[in-house]
């Protein structure tokens, strides 16, 4: 009978080990409802919902302090990380000034289905982009909306305006891709010096890319983990501060509730897809400055100073050379790569008077 006494406490404590284990993973990770915050005012707007296509849903999130601002459709960047999760992680201004529209590309976050990898062009990525313009132009009783786009999302955002010029009142290019082969070169040079003044080893690193004279080293330099590290190392990354993608995006993903468990682990299988998709490869090799010199309605530049994810000088000079009915810029001192979210009251400051100026235009 001792014995027996004995070989009960082994178990009993193993027992509560994995009880505050599953305690544990549900805080750290708690379960996801799919559900938003709520907004406390009148006319507030917080909810998730799905536009039909003609190949399939696509997945978005609207948010709105109050639903009388105009209607911003936000393409996001990565392709694959869902931009709600920068909202997230780093709150911006955006549902303060508009009704703002988050969607999840197709093959990505919550939009994420087995389809063939090939399927997701560029072509199809505007079809989306125009179908969720739709949604919203009938939903807000607007026929024409304001687009923006970020870093990926630029590309998107700017070969939609100029296929779709009558649906739009103004484009907002936030780190605007230009010629993004020249913004890696100038971002390699950049990074490899920093680290050979500072005697770091990662200098040796870089060595073994020949971005210039081989496509097969700038891809594989382009999706390697050395420039990510080196970009968010100097903070030339995604924001100023953040130090690496995993602490600042991927582990805080786990975490929103906005997605369900099974959606968060779409939304990097998402981006681990994203990289084949023919509309990334588009977007790695545009130039915008060939492509898009014009565009028929008003354009903001919103350019992080810091930004060499898409550098920020290529960014001022494209703004200096397109045309455009009006054109302004707006430089963020303390940004990198995602102004609007790293600086909070110049963003609200800036885009209440980009609302302002053209959110009333014919």
């Amino acid at each position: 009978m001792k014995k027996k006494r004995k070989l009960k406490v082994p178990v009993i404590v193993i027992g509560c080990i994995l009880v505050l284990g599953i305690i544990a993973v549900f805080i750290i990770f708690p379960p996801g409802s799919g559900k938003l915050p709520e907004y406390k005012t009148e006319n507030g707007l917080s909810e998730r919902a799905r536009v039909k296509t003609d190949t399939g849903d696509l997945e978005i999130i609207l948010l709105s302090e109050n639903t009388d601002n105009p209607v911003l459709l936000v393409c996001g960047g990565g392709p694959g990380i869902p931009q709600y999760l920068l909202e997230y992680c780093y709150p911006s201004a955006l549902s303060e000034v508009f009704t703002v529209c988050y969607w999840d590309y197709r093959g990505t976050g919550a939009s994420y289905r087995s389809d063939d990898a090939k399927t997701m062009t560029t072509d199809r990525y505007i079809k989306d982009a125009l179908a969720v313009t739709d949604y919203l132009s009938e939903r807000f009783s607007d026929d024409r909306i304001f687009i923006m786009g970020h870093s990926f999302g630029t590309y998107l955002a700017l070969k939609t305006v100029q296929a779709y010029p009558e649906r739009y009142r103004c484009y907002i290019a936030m780190s605007q891709i230009v010629d993004q082969k020249q913004s890696e070169y100038l971002a390699f040079d950049y990074m490899k010096g920093c680290y050979e003044k500072s005697g770091i080893g990662m200098a040796k690193r870089f060595q073994k890319y020949d971005i210039r004279g081989s496509e097969e080293d700038y891809n594989d330099y382009f999706f390697s983990g050395l420039r990510d590290k080196a970009m968010h190392d100097l903070g030339v990354g995604t924001t100023r501060d953040m130090r690496s993608v995993i602490s600042g995006i991927f582990f805080p993903s786990l975490r929103c509730r906005a997605y369900s468990q099974a959606e968060r682990i779409k939304i990097w299988k998402g981006k681990a897809l994203s990289r084949s998709f023919p509309v990334t490869q588009d977007a790695i090799t545009f130039n915008a400055r060939r492509d898009v010199p014009e565009i028929e309605i008003p354009v903001c530049f919103i350019v992080g100073k810091y930004d060499y994810t898409c550098c920020a000088s290529l960014q001022e000079e494209y703004y200096e050379e397109i045309e455009a009915p009006e054109k302004e810029l707006f430089l963020f001192e303390d940004s990198a790569h995602s102004p609007l979210y790293e600086e909070y009251e110049k963003g609200k400051q800036v885009l209440t008077e980009i609302r302002d100026r053209y959110g009333k235009a014919n």
